[in-house]
């Protein structure tokens, strides 16, 4: 085994007991079971009880399904007679290197309000809806309704210029209506990656990735744009994490199903199709003339019949 699998307790404060598991783990797991569902686990020891944090429901369910068992056989086989108890729930330890964010919930002052960045012609009342966008638009909708407690995240996947961003920013919206005071805020994900390398620049990342992870709705369009950018990912892991954790809301647009996105790590794909994912398919005839139509009211133009269906 690895040197540091012996050491007492690292920076971090993972007990031994765990460094250990974690080594037969990653010698018995595929290296994308292992990255998506282990790696993201925090430890801690409480006496007997081996205390096992999963950033979300969806690794926490994988984990008790999937892979308690061999976790049990492996503390049997190396006879760690100090873990009698395992619980594992959903959590996070205080952030150091690596590890998820845990942050405290926190607000600008009311005399210093942040107004949200949410278009506000873009409402579920002026969306056209067909079968190509029916499912996508309900799911939005129930989103809208139970923040943080239907399907989170929600992610949107589509061509270009089909609606997805309309979509999003009704979900913002909606919640602004019944709330005025949640903190919705909608981002591209390159303008994500702007934010951190200045944060990186100035020295504030922590703090920009802490306001990220505090909001009540994260809107984040074309993930796509992360592939690749390995930093990125690993922040916005974090807030991701962060945000689920809370059970605030997270809506994601990209243009392609998100686990056929080159370039993105396995981690933040599971974590992305962990929730719902629903496409907006390009319409079909009647829905096109219903959207033409529905943009020249709009607009205050009618458009004729036979112009719409030309």
């Amino acid at each position: 085994m690895p040197s540091w699998v012996e050491e007492p307790e690292d920076s971090d404060g993972v007990p031994l007991v765990w460094r250990r598991c974690l080594a037969r783990l990653e010698e018995e797991l595929t290296s994308r079971q292992f990255n998506t569902y282990i790696r993201p686990l925090q430890v801690r020891q409480e006496g007997n009880k081996l205390v096992v944090l999963a950033p979300n429901d969806h690794v926490k369910k994988q984990v008790r399904d999937e892979h308690l068992p061999l976790v049990w056989d492996i503390f049997d086989l190396e006879e760690h007679d100090d873990v009698r108890e395992l619980e594992l729930t959903i959590g996070s330890r205080d952030r150091s290197v690596g590890a998820p964010l845990r942050v405290e919930r926190t607000r600008k002052a009311s005399t210093d309000p942040l107004e949200p960045n949410i278009d506000r012609s873009h409402v579920f009342a002026n969306y056209v809806e067909g079968k190509s966008n029916e499912l996508a638009k309900a799911a939005a909708q129930q989103v809208a309704m139970n923040v943080g407690k239907s399907y989170n995240p929600l992610a949107l996947y589509g061509g270009v210029g089909l609606g997805k961003t309309h979509l999003m920013h009704a979900v913002g919206n909606e919640v602004l209506a019944k709330t005025p005071d949640a903190n919705v805020v909608y981002l591209h994900s390159q303008a994500f990656v702007n934010d951190m390398v200045k944060g990186i620049g100035t020295g504030t990342i922590r703090e920009t990735m802490q306001y990220y992870s505090s909001v009540d709705v994260l809107l984040i369009d074309d993930i796509q744009f992360f592939a690749k950018k390995i930093r990125s990912q690993e922040e916005f892991f974090h807030v991701f994490n962060a945000v689920v954790e809370q059970e605030h809301q997270m809506v994601l647009t990209c243009d392609k199903y998100p686990t056929e996105i080159d370039g993105l790590e396995e981690r933040l794909k599971s974590r992305f199709v962990g929730g719902l994912t629903a496409e907006v398919e390009p319409p079909e005839l009647e829905t096109r003339v219903a959207i033409l139509k529905k943009k020249g009211e709009a607009e205050g133009i009618e458009v004729p019949d036979d112009v719409a269906f030309h």
